[in-house]
């Protein structure tokens, strides 16, 4: 269907590269504008935050753990509801949804992306939060060139930015029931045998609870 590449992951660390994934994102989210999914969902508060916590309730946190979880959980998705739905202005198309340097190969000064089965309809910032590292000085210069090199094709929405941390939580909902869906799986036990244990819950409410204060952080701020 499509010429065979090889690569490498791409070395963030590198500002052009950023520029250059920029560009890219762009363009694939112009086409991703053009039309909706007929049947894929869509990554909100809702597919991603109460259907996982609701999941994860009723079949998978010990009892120990259940109150803590559910007042925190309740807590973020609240948080996550009020300022999603103070953002004005913001469009939801076809987009990677899964875009980390690991689905991503690197040749010839150019990215192959790869791995779309995690494809939703969604905010363009959920194909750019996922690049960003380090400490929000440094992912401030990391949005900058990103959004630089988007711009290059499309008008990057800056109202999103206030939406990262909500994002970056939902996926953290996301992940553990995407798992705890898959427990019967017998190849998931055998690859995930952190999951499920009282360890990875301690740490999985710790995780939630680092989030809480991020949603009350200010918002990272660039400029056209």
């Amino acid at each position: 269907m499509y010429p065979r590449k090889g690569g490498r992951a791409p070395e963030l660390d590198y500002h052009d590269n950023l520029f250059i994934i920029g560009c890219f994102l762009s363009r694939i989210h112009i086409i991703g504008a053009s039309s909706s999914f007929k049947a894929r969902p869509t990554i909100n508060s809702q597919s991603y935050g109460y259907e996982s916590v609701q999941y994860i309730k009723e079949n998978f946190i010990p009892d120990e753990l259940r109150v803590a979880y559910e007042t925190l959980t309740d807590d973020l998705l609240r948080i996550i509801d009020t300022i999603m739905n103070g953002v004005s202005d913001i469009k939801y198309i076809r987009v990677h949804g899964d875009c980390h340097i690991g689905n991503m190969l690197w040749r010839d000064e150019l990215p192959h992306f790869i791995d779309f089965d995690d494809s939703r309809m969604a905010l363009a910032i959920q194909d750019v939060w996922m690049l960003l590292s380090g400490d929000r000085n440094e992912q401030h210069v990391q949005l900058n060139e990103i959004v630089e090199g988007y711009n290059e094709f499309a008008d990057f929405n800056l109202r999103e930015l206030r939406l990262i941390e909500c994002l970056r939580t939902l996926r953290i909902l996301h992940f553990s029931a995407w798992l705890a869906r898959r427990w019967d799986d017998p190849a998931f036990p055998l690859g995930f045998p952190w999951f499920n244990t009282s360890r990875y819950w301690e740490e999985h409410i710790l995780s939630l609870r680092e989030q809480l204060s991020e949603l009350q952080e200010p918002v990272i701020v660039i400029y056209n």
